[in-house]
């Protein structure tokens, strides 16, 4: 049995796009995957099932989760293998974590047409890319330089809106899980 990630992008957020973790688990149970498991409530589930290229994976999970919930659900899926390498690189080694720093991991569904100069930084210097490596982007916030979580915005911008974020700390509980 191979085993997955999948990262549901912008559900539960503000009351919109309601999508229970129990259903969700219960939905991929109903597509023949096994040993569902989710984190929190934004959508990070773990399971089980047969081989199938990611596209494809990603594909079915998205026309299953709409034709259920009633409303689009991009999804971004990733191997065991490709989620335990990302782990194993200790993406944020050299970053003295403080109060104010935030780590994130953001995850692309396709490669980008272009990738910006890396390392890159907002003008203010309170948002950094750190590296690009297999469709993920590592980055850092720094909340004593700004209040604010545009760096949110400025991947979108470089990167396109096929993309999902996850702060360091939630991908490793998702790796436990694997």
């Amino acid at each position: 049995m191979n085993k997955y990630v999948a990262l549901l992008r912008g559900i539960n957020v503000g009351g919109n796009k309601k999508v229970p973790m129990a259903d969700l688990k219960k939905l991929l149970a109903s597509l023949g995957f096994e040993d569902v498991k989710t984190l929190l409530n934004s959508g990070n589930v773990v399971f089980g099932g047969k081989a199938i290229p990611i596209d494809r994976l990603e594909k079915k999970l998205e026309t299953a989760i709409e034709k259920e919930f009633g409303f689009p659900v991009p999804v971004i899926a990733r191997s065991s293998e490709n989620m335990k390498n990302l782990f194993e690189s200790d993406p944020f080694a050299e970053i003295e974590v403080t109060k104010n720093i935030r780590l994130y991991l953001s995850f692309l569904k396709t490669e980008p047409k272009e990738i910006p100069a890396i390392p890159w930084q907002t003008a203010d210097g309170a948002f950094r890319i750190l590296s690009y490596r297999n469709y993920t982007v590592i980055s850092v916030l720094d909340l004593s330089k700004t209040k604010s979580v545009d760096g949110m915005k400025a991947l979108e911008k470089l990167f396109g809106k096929d993309i999902t974020t996850r702060n360091w700390n939630t991908v490793l509980k998702i790796g436990q899980l694997l």
